[in-house]
């Protein structure tokens, strides 16, 4: 998406600051990234609300181990792969219906809170630009 926005830029007003005397570096720099930046900025947002969605990447790169991790690099059981792997389960057993619905609802809070800090960032972005 980042690069279809930065072709999105109309090429007149990459020419103008060319004819202007400008490097195609400074073009870039002051031109092309000033007018793309919101757009490029909402890529960004959009890549990770997309990572944060995507349960069976999360479970098979993360490792699908139940236990707390010592590092960031150590196997792990973020909360998309408790509730893929143990929805299945959630009849038999009466507290764990409940368990797995506050899992639900604090990834959802998760995805929330970090949706609405993208949207003030993108809005100071925007806002800066002008």
């Amino acid at each position: 998406m980042a690069l279809e926005v930065l072709r999105a830029v109309p090429q007149e007003v990459r020419e103008a600051s060319l004819a202007l005397g400008a490097t195609r570096w400074q073009t870039i720099k002051h031109v092309v990234m000033r007018k793309a930046l919101p757009g490029v900025a909402a890529a960004i947002v959009l890549g990770i609300s997309r990572a944060f969605g995507e349960t069976m990447a999360v479970l098979m790169v993360v490792g699908n181990v139940p236990r707390i991790p010592a590092s960031v690099l150590d196997p792990a059981y973020p909360l998309p792969a408790l509730i893929a792997n143990n929805y299945g389960e959630m009849l038999s057993i009466p507290l764990y219906d409940s368990a797995l619905m506050l899992a639900s609802l604090v990834l959802l809070l998760v995805i929330l809170l970090f949706n609405v800090l993208s949207r003030v960032i993108l809005a100071r972005v925007e806002m800066s630009i002008r």
